[in-house]
Parts: C-alpha cells; sequence; structure tokens
C-alpha cells in the first residue's frame, strides 16, 4: 500500500486505509473487486494445478485447506480474537511503514516510503506476514486477508473437486469480518497518533 503503485491485495488494509482518509471510496470499491477476483482466479488455478491430486486424495479436510482457512478446533471467539490481534499487528506497522514523520521524526528527512527501502518496501511487510504466520497462524490458519479466505472458499464450493468435503461456511465469517474489525481498529490507533 506504498506511494509506488498504490496497490494492496488485502480487504482489511484497503478499509483501513479508506478510514484513514489515504484512499477514496471511489477507489476502494475497485481495490475490493480486484482483491476477490484475483483470490478467485488464484484459487481456479490451484483447481487446475492440483485436481488430479484432488482425485486420489481421501483427505476432504486438507482439500479444503488447499483453498481456504479452517482451524482444527472450531473455537469461534478464539478465531475471531486471532484474527483480529494478528490482522492489527499487520496493518499497524503498515501504516507506520509509509508515514516517515512517525518514524524518523522529520517527514521532510526521507520522502520514501516503507522505511526508504525504495521498490524494496515489501520485504518488511512480508516478514511481518511471515512472522503473524508463525505465532499466531496455528489457531485459525491466520487468513487476515478476507479476500484470501472467501474467494478460494467460494470456488471450492462451485467447483466440482472429487472427494470434497462441505465448505465450512459456518467458520467463514470469521476470516472476513475479524480482519475488517482489526484492520479497522488500526486505522483509528493510526489517526490517534499520526
Amino acid at each position: 500500500a506504498n506511494d509506488f503503485s498504490g496497490a494492496h491485495i488485502n480487504p482489511a488494509v484497503t478499509v483501513a486505509m479508506l478510514i484513514a482518509g489515504k484512499l477514496s471510496l471511489a477507489m476502494a470499491i475497485p481495490y475490493f473487486a480486484a482483491q476477490m477476483l484475483g483470490a478467485i482466479a488464484g484459487a481456479v488455478l490451484v483447481y487446475l494445478f492440483y485436481r488430479e491430486h484432488f482425485k486420489v486424495t481421501e483427505d476432504a479436510d486438507s482439500k479444503l485447506a488447499c483453498f481456504c482457512t479452517s482451524p482444527n478446533i472450531h473455537n469461534l471467539p478464539q478465531a475471531f480474537l486471532c484474527e483480529v490481534v494478528g490482522t492489527f499487528a499487520l496493518i499497524l506497522p503498515i501504516f507506520l511503514m509509509i508515514t516517515p514523520s512517525l518514524t524518523r521524526g522529520d517527514a521532510a528527512a526521507d520522502t520514501d516510503p516503507v522505511l526508504g527501502l525504495g521498490t524494496l518496501g515489501f520485504l518488511p511487510v512480508g516478514m511481518l506476514v511471515f512472522g503473524i504466520g508463525l505465532s499466531l497462524g496455528g489457531t485459525t490458519g491466520y487468513a487476515i486477508n478476507p479476500a484470501r479466505d472467501l474467494g478460494p472458499r467460494l470456488v471450492h464450493a462451485l467447483l466440482p473437486i472429487a472427494g470434497k468435503r462441505d465448505s465450512d461456511w459456518s467458520y467463514a465469517w470469521v476470516p472476513v469480518v475479524a480482519p475488517i474489525i482489526g484492520g479497522s481498529l488500526a486505522a483509528f490507533v493510526y489517526l490517534l497518533i499520526a
């Protein structure tokens, strides 16, 4: 979500940027559409690449896991809190990285966002996602991105995957709603400190 492309592939980031006034609603709507279409296209590719494997794999839970998150223990309040915290832990540092005056004390010192890394600015965000996965991923599979879960879950539900189970719609709201709340909270904290 930096100045080089303005792109972000996570609706929770888009909502946070919208709340923080860094993105207009007119821009957010096409972002949401592109994020969902990208997630759906990626899931269709997973199906195309692995359909022969799906035919011989008997574990329906493993097939679902190729598409979307599904915790082994369905404790919805715990999973919800984990997704809120994980998304907050992703988005607040993104705000800090793209606001040099908050990290350096002088906005004029560096107009290049993301810690002055230029086109490598994605690396800290990638490392952050990796760290969130290591620390919080075990409980939910860490969606921290509504499109990453909902788009592929829809594909799982609609495509004729051999031996699949249901798409776990009773859980599907958690990786959609919780990241939006986590991102919104991060935006409000950012507005308080900016």
